[in-house]
């Protein structure tokens, strides 16, 4: 059973869209790791007997990780692996920790052997070279055993394996039943019915809110626009990049958001601050627009609240054509530069693959899973919380990850993104402005931003 709070270091998820530093593409270039045990397609396949060797060698593992208490699922692997010694290191979260990991990459000296990866900053180090592709350790053998959306997520345009996914955030819709009911508002299977409930409510009771939609969020944003079938971004090769942060499938986004905050049907709150949280305890949204990890987040945070909360997928632009994006999870990459490949690749693979790890993190962690045997096993997905009435939420939100789109890329400059956001639709949605043309301001601003920093932008 999920706890019911989410430990501090784990509020990386909201740092979704911040935690990694942008690099020019020349000093990108320049600032790989060494070649440590081999890299890339070209590494030919190490054999079972080599990997059986290297396991009962005497080794020492650093990994650079936030996830509190990961010690335990450590120490599965080495109860295992006797002979390699694993240390744990907590060199910060978010923008802290990816600055420091960058830093010993381009000094060259002081990089772990494997580091907590998020999903969306993954290009950030793939761009540099700075991952160790894990086929050639037996990592292509796990690819039907993660959600097939995370699996892309981590592999590269010519089947390298970057890293191994540990967690997931597919996103649903958190909802108070008792408001619902109170003033007759059925769930919402559409957008467009959404924003009729919207409209209602507000002006039923209007110290209440549909939703928020936090204008300094850019990380909900990105779910929200996975969601609506948006291919915001597009990396080719190291130096080619498509953004289409203002096309048609954001504008329809923008006019929908941007149209209903201008209403003043839905707030635009800054999330995960004390007038934020204080909205969830005292009725302020009626629904937060959410990740998988939500739930066990929200039991936490708005206790006084207990059993009012219902769980449901969100609402629809095509309602016969469910579909979902997410936001937050991490994956376990080794460094390019270790010099104990073949330890750092099973111990990547052990830790989010082995099925007493992996549960260990749903129920340790909180974790939402990324392996499909997690996702149907009866012990999790039977899990009732009291705090949703006795819904199966976790049932639900693993429905909802087979509706993840498995095209969706990022950039490997995704902290200016999310600045540009905040500064522009963000702004937008805050001020209640024309959100439609903070879109191309958005655009016109990363475009110019990716241009300095050497990319070809396709399409300008």
């Amino acid at each position: 059973m999920p706890r019911s709070s989410l430990p501090s270091p784990l509020m990386s998820r909201r740092l979704f869209l911040t935690a990694t530093g942008a690099v020019s593409l020349g000093a990108a270039l320049s600032a790989c790791g060494g070649d440590g045990g081999g890299n890339g397609s070209s590494a030919k396949p190490v054999g079972k007997a080599d990997i059986d060797k290297a396991m009962k060698t005497p080794t020492e593992l650093t990994f650079w990780t936030w996830v509190p208490d990961i010690q335990h699922e450590v120490a599965l692997f080495e109860k295992k692996y006797p002979a390699i010694k694993v240390n744990v290191v907590n060199a910060g979260q978010g923008v802290k920790h990816y600055t420091k990991l960058r830093t010993a990459l381009k000094a060259g000296t002081g990089a772990p052997d494997l580091a907590q990866i998020e999903y969306q900053a993954i290009p950030t180090f793939t761009i540099t070279d700075s991952l160790l592709d894990l086929r050639p350790y037996g990592a292509s053998a796990l690819k039907g055993e993660f959600v097939d959306w995370t699996w892309g997520q981590v592999s590269g345009p010519d089947g390298e394996v970057w890293a191994i996914p540990q967690d997931t955030g597919p996103m649903g819709m958190l909802y108070r039943k008792d408001i619902f009911d109170k003033h007759g508002i059925q769930v919402p299977k559409t957008w467009d019915e959404f924003a009729e409930a919207a409209r209602k409510l507000h002006k039923a009771d209007p110290d209440v809110y549909l939703t928020n939609l936090a204008a300094n969020e850019a990380a909900a944003w990105h779910g929200l626009l996975w969601q609506a079938g948006g291919k915001p971004y597009g990396l080719s090769g190291k130096s080619d990049i498509a953004i289409s942060v203002d096309d048609a499938v954001s504008e329809k986004l923008g006019t929908y958001w941007g149209g209903l905050a201008r209403e003043g049907v839905i707030s635009t709150d800054p999330d995960f601050t004390d007038g934020w949280y204080a909205g969830f305890n005292k009725g302020k949204y009626a629904t937060w627009l959410t990740a998988a990890w939500g739930p066990a987040f929200l039991a936490g945070s708005a206790k006084s609240t207990a059993g009012k909360w219902r769980a449901a997928p969100l609402p629809q632009w095509d309602a016969a054509k469910p579909a979902s994006g997410n936001w937050g999870g991490s994956t376990t990459a080794a460094i390019r530069s270790t010099k104990n490949p073949v330890a750092a690749a099973q111990f990547a693979q052990f830790l989010n693959s082995d099925p007493a790890s992996a549960k260990m993190f749903a129920t340790r962690q909180s974790f939402f899973p990324a392996t499909k045997a997690l996702l149907t096993d009866p012990s999790f997905t039977g899990d009732a919380p009291s705090f949703y009435g006795g819904q199966k939420v976790n049932e639900l939100f693993a429905s909802i990850g087979d509706t993840v789109d498995d095209a969706f890329q990022w950039p490997p400059f995704l902290d200016q993104a999310a600045t540009d956001w905040t500064e522009t639709v963000g702004k937008s949605l805050a001020d209640r402005t024309d959100t439609a043309a903070a879109l191309g301001t958005w655009q016109t601003r990363l475009t110019t931003y990716a241009k300095k920093q050497g990319f070809t932008v396709k399409g300008t």
